[in-house]
């Protein structure tokens, strides 16, 4: 979305992130310069996802725990 357009319903875009989880890429004119508009709880829930995959371990334990999910072991 450009972002000629998006600061014209601000407000507008950010209830439409907080209520339906929707994302919005906002642009300029300049080639590569973007910014993503997206809900705190979903920035947050990114923060920690990225956290915890960069332990081997942890990813190992929680791919783990999947695979007994998938096979009714759980």
């Amino acid at each position: 979305m450009p972002y000629s357009k998006a600061k014209i319903d601000l407000r507008g875009l950010i209830r439409k992130v907080n209520d339906d989880g929707d994302v919005f890429f906002i642009t300029t004119e300049e080639v590569g310069n973007c910014v993503v508009l997206l809900s705190k709880s979903d920035y947050e829930n990114l923060l920690e996802n990225a956290y915890i995959r960069k332990s081997q371990p942890n990813v190992e334990f929680i791919q783990k725990q999947m695979n007994q999910a998938k096979s009714g072991l759980l």
